[in-house]
């Protein structure tokens, strides 16, 4: 499946390393060749969780059948370098 900058993406399998779990909703931030893209997870306040790059196989396209949710950040410890900036700055 191919992807442009900027689509949306649904993560297709869970991604440990960088505490992204199967469905997390991101956008593609940079298309590589070979089918390898360059995506970015965000707060719901769109600060950015994770940057992770992907294979083609890791991800789809959304739906009309997926449903998005809020999940708390902390439950997804250890935080990234970007999500440790932001919750420091929380009042």
């Amino acid at each position: 499946m191919t992807f442009d900058d900027l689509d949306p993406v649904v993560l297709d399998v869970d991604v440990p390393e960088h505490h992204r779990p199967k469905r997390s909703l991101g956008a593609v931030v940079h298309v590589y060749a070979d089918d390898v893209f360059e995506v970015e997870f965000v707060t719901a306040s769109g600060r950015t969780a994770a940057l992770v790059t992907l294979k083609s196989s890791q991800l789809r396209k959304p739906t009309d059948a997926d449903l998005l949710c809020v999940n708390l950040l902390a439950a997804a410890r250890p935080l990234t370098r970007a999500a440790k900036h932001y919750r420091r700055r929380r009042p």
